[in-house]
């Protein structure tokens, strides 16, 4: 057996290699340090259990693709047969390791450091007649990522029925924290006790779905934000997929995950291949800084957006299905004048498009509401200096349609009889090559043809009966959800610099893959400031804010009838890609010039915004929470102290500011946009003329800030300033 430890930022991963199985990982957590080769032998030594009692003969190992036949009786990670159920069980033998990494070392007796990089092992059973290669990424960020490729090497056809890859966990790790959710309350954390068993999420909405489990997250008893061990997991598929945490009465505990494969959806010929999705793991000490490995490794990526996200008016709460050019110019220009710098025309604008019952799949301008096609908006939009933006949902036709009428057999269905309606939609097939290259004809069209700067992708239902109609009705999720990256990535080949938002009825497609081919999410339909608070602080564990779009609504939420102020529907959508969802044209003057000095604000600060570092506070006080970026030299920071509702004790305590340097002294002011919150009466520390006090990192963490007295549904903002730093007197 040799031995291989890779070591990428801050993250340890000790592999044992032996021929007679799969590759196995002995470790996965904290970095260990430069350990000589005898040491990382020492590791592999204390992990290996007695061998007494009512117990297999030989030491149970468990692969990275779990394998019933080595004593393993939990969940395992290749499942397939042969005609007649043979070659059901696989014994997958260790072939050949390919470490393309950094820093790679031999101590000249099978141990093996490295640093950042890929290790490629192949694995073979030639009994089953099937190889895996298995991609384990060491990222230089410290997250791990894993991926397989099976091969059917017989002649026979090869049941598929998962390919999954999991990592151990220690016993130390005895809480989980996974989400849930619906229609315009994405991403509610459910916190559980890690007991025997699996807990199994698994989805099969053909899309991510708005209760995705996002990262599942095991960790030390209650570990938070800023502390306690955590080990996360993410399935980056954006059509089915699973994942699971199993502790297993020997002790035993792992996480794993890949994508959900439906009855018969893959079936490998002779010498055909299935690749299973990247499967993300990140340990870190704390939530924040978990989250924030994966915001520095998406921002490390070419393509990821600039900094420079701009102001986005989106018009769907402002007008729906009232499509009037004359209004929507007028529109265009109370945005521009207030600072908006992208223009959105949303749902209602192609042909017999006038509710919801018709016209998906028709692309073109409706001949009723734009006589002269789109030009007259978009020109207009252009004129003012701002990006032109069109909403589509390519995957979506209506039955009412043209589309649907001249080609029923491009429909997913399992049979030929439809699946049931979902809001008045059936699914197109974009595996079917003809239906692929009809939507492709005609979004390149219109992109082309008015300039089109920005897509607002929709998905507004799940997939029911998802099969192939010209295959018999074959299930085909996974051809799906392929051929959906592909045309997004076509068009923006196509057309460099245009940028696509993923939307599913709001947050119901966000996933790390999805992030590979658009570059904004919108995390929910429902944009009441109190919901999306807590619907912003849960999807920030995965996505940074410059990919999350929040936008400040009408006053009464469409969605809540909840009514709110103005500073704080703004100081919610500040934690984002700022933009608007408002027929700003009808609201008052005080109204427009208060929402400018927001975007103004927003605008001065989004370089910190989206650049700096995520930090949320641990409270032992949930009617209060706080949040805030700070620069990556720790130099700076912004905080926002947002009030959810009326606590059963008087909110007379502290609140503290974390992540900031413990020796660097910081001046800490409150910073009012437009006006003071409502309720506020300030503590001594805001200072006669607010300019605030002077503490250092370590006091604003471990001691705080007494809280000012605020309304509930309010936020306030304070600035943090370096004024020394850890060398200076």
């Amino acid at each position: 057996m040799s031995l291989v430890h890779g070591r990428a930022g801050g993250t340890s991963l000790v592999l044992a290699v032996d021929p007679d199985v799969a590759p196995q990982v002995i470790y996965w957590g904290p970095d260990l340090g430069e350990l000589p080769g005898a040491l990382v032998e020492a590791v592999a030594i204390a992990n290996t259990e007695a061998l007494s009692g009512n117990a297999p003969g030989v030491p149970v190992r468990v692969p990275v693709i779990p394998e019933n036949r080595t004593g393993w009786n939990g969940r395992p990670g290749l499942v397939g047969h042969r005609g007649a159920g043979r070659a059901w069980s696989p014994r997958l033998l260790t072939e050949d390791i390919d470490l393309g990494c950094d820093h790679v070392t031999h101590d000249g007796n099978g141990v093996v450091t490295t640093g950042p990089g890929t290790w490629r092992v192949l694995t073979r059973d030639p009994r089953s007649a099937l190889s895996v290669l298995t991609e384990i990424d060491l990222m230089p960020v410290g997250m791990v990522r894993i991926r397989a490729r099976v091969v059917n090497e017989g002649t026979e056809d090869y049941e598929l029925e998962e390919l999954s890859v999991a990592l151990p966990l220690p016993l130390e790790a005895k809480e989980l924290l996974d989400f849930s959710g619906r229609w315009g309350r994405e991403r509610a954390p459910i916190r559980v006790p890690f007991e025997l068993g699996c807990r199994l999420h698994e989805q099969r909405r053909g899309r991510t779905g708005f209760d995705a489990p996002m990262m599942m997250f095991a960790g030390e008893e209650g570990f938070g934000f800023r502390s306690g061990q955590v080990w996360g997991i993410h399935a980056a598929f954006s059509g089915n997929q699973r994942v699971w945490a199993e502790k297993c009465p020997d002790g035993r505990q792992l996480i794993g995950g890949g994508e959900l494969l439906l009855a018969g959806e893959i079936s490998l010929g002779a010498g055909e291949a299935y690749a299973s999705p990247w499967v993300y793991f990140c340990q870190a000490q704390g939530l924040d800084a978990a989250a924030g490995r994966i915001h520095s490794w998406l921002r490390s990526r070419p393509g990821h957006p600039g900094v420079e996200r701009p102001v986005t008016l989106n018009v769907w709460e402002a007008v729906y299905f009232d499509h009037e050019v004359d209004h929507l110019r007028h529109l265009a220009d109370s945005a521009a004048e207030i600072g908006v710098e992208r223009f959105v025309l949303d749902d209602g604008w192609f042909h017999g498009r006038h509710d919801p019952t018709a016209g998906l799949g028709d692309w073109y301008p409706d001949e009723q509401h734009w006589p002269d096609g789109l030009r007259p908006l978009a020109d207009r939009v252009h004129e003012l200096g701002m990006e032109f933006g069109l909403w589509f949902e390519p995957e979506m036709v209506n039955p009412d349609s043209d589309l649907a009428r001249a080609h029923p057999e491009w429909i997913l269905a399992a049979s030929e009889d439809w699946p049931v309606e979902w809001r008045h939609q059936q699914v197109l097939n974009l595996a079917i090559p003809e239906a692929f290259d009809h939507i492709h004809a005609r979004m390149t069209h219109l992109v082309g043809e008015y300039g089109i700067d920005y897509i607002k992708w929709d998905h507004n239902r799940d997939l029911l009966e998802p099969g192939n109609q010209l295959a018999g009705g074959r299930a085909c999720v996974h051809e799906q959800t392929l051929a959906t990256y592909r045309l997004m990535d076509l068009l923006t080949q196509e057309h460099p610099g245009l940028e696509i938002e993923s939307c599913s009825s709001g947050g119901a497609r966000i996933d790390l893959e999805m992030a590979q081919h658009a570059v904004r999410f919108w995390p929910s339909d429902c944009i009441d400031p109190l919901e999306r608070q807590s619907v912003m602080r849960w999807t920030e564990q995965l996505i940074p804010l410059e990919m999350l779009g929040n936008h400040v609504a009408s006053p009464k939420s469409r969605t809540t009838g909840r009514v709110s102020a103005l500073s704080f529907r703004a100081g919610t959508a500040l934690w984002g890609h700022f933009g608007v969802e408002w027929d700003v044209s009808k609201a008052s003057p005080e109204e427009r010039a208060e929402l400018a000095e927001w975007i103004s604000f927003y605008k001065d600060h989004r370089h910190l915004l989206f650049t700096g570092t995520l930090v949320r506070g641990d409270s032992a006080e949930d009617s209060l929470w706080v949040q805030g970026v700070v620069s990556p030299d720790r130099r700076e920071g912004l905080f926002e102290l947002t009030t959810r509702h009326r606590s059963a004790i008087s909110p007379r305590g502290r609140f503290r500011l974390p992540g900031l340097d413990p020796d660097t002294s910081y001046r800490v002011s409150p910073v009012i946009v437009a006006q003071p919150p409502e309720g506020l009466f300030p503590p001594p520390w805001f200072g006669e003329d607010g300019e605030g006090v002077v503490m250092t990192g370590r006091m604003l963490d471990l001691f705080g800030l007494h809280t000012p007295k605020l309304f509930t549904d309010q936020v306030l903002l304070f600035s943090v300033t370096a004024v020394t730093g850890p060398d200076e007197d």
